[in-house]
């Protein structure tokens, strides 16, 4: 298993010999306005560019996996750029047939029995905030990737910590976990995603898991940075276990 960071949520996976490409964010720096009652509303999104041409992230694509639709995770530069003939595996059906329209020709829908090439995919639930603001949020997902030649792999996706994530790593007993862990917030209605408090009961549930976290300093709503979350980490004596790359790092498993 090779994991890469890309920008903000956007990861490229290679898993069991097949590549994935998961929540393509393709824009340019600066080529979307900043999202609006947040922080830093002088930055347009993204904050920084792709670390990689889009040219060379998809060289070797095997299929996507989008968790939802929202722009840092999918975006114009994707739908445009994106071959329409690869793979998509996406959260629900309503989320398959935007992509559809978007002229993707393969879209499946993730399921607990998802599999591709011999690759078990699991959706897992999640929520994108807690309280008022899952209202604006919307639906989101994650995955499990499963497969007898390699670790259990947990992409959390767009989810704070409650019980459905504990839930998760219970049943699956991940032994790396990816977390969206940038605290992204509005001026109103709290975190989007997991901040550093997140992040430390993600440790708590499955202290033996190697976790990564992702989605950060990328758009301008971010509230933790990779900094922080690192000094965090080592005051609660989980450093070991967690990995805060930079875009464009990787780390094989």
């Amino acid at each position: 298993m090779k994991i890469e960071q890309i920008r903000n949520a956007t990861l490229r996976i290679q898993y069991a010999g097949k590549h994935f490409l998961v929540d393509p964010f393709l824009g340019d720096k600066g080529s979307y306005p900043p999202f609006p009652n947040s922080a830093r509303q002088d930055q347009n999104n993204p904050l920084s560019e792709l670390p990689i041409p889009k040219e060379q992230l998809v060289e070797g694509i095997d299929a996507l996996i989008i968790t939802h639709l929202h722009l840092d995770h999918y975006d114009e530069a994707a739908k445009e750029f994106l071959p329409k003939h690869l793979p998509v595996f996406s959260q629900n059906e309503e989320d398959a047939q935007v992509l559809r329209n978007d002229g993707f020709t393969n879209v499946t829908v993730l399921g607990e029995d998802t599999s591709f090439e011999g690759i078990s995919l699991i959706k897992t639930q999640g929520e994108h905030g807690r309280g008022e603001i899952l209202k604006m949020a919307g639906l989101v997902c994650g995955v499990v990737f499963q497969h007898e030649d390699e670790k259990t792999l947990y992409v959390a996706g767009d989810t704070v910590w409650y019980a459905g994530v504990k839930e998760e790593i219970d049943l699956h007993q991940p032994e790396v976990i990816v977390l969206n862990a940038g605290d992204n917030q509005f001026l109103e209605g709290g975190s989007l995603v997991m901040g550093k408090e997140d992040v430390l009961q993600t440790h708590k549930a499955a202290p033996q898991a190697t976790l990564i976290a992702s989605h950060m300093e990328a758009v301008n709503h971010w509230a933790l940075s990779r900094e922080d979350l690192k000094q965090f980490a080592a005051e609660q004596g989980f450093s070991n276990q967690l990995h805060i790359p930079q875009d464009g790092e990787a780390f094989e498993f």
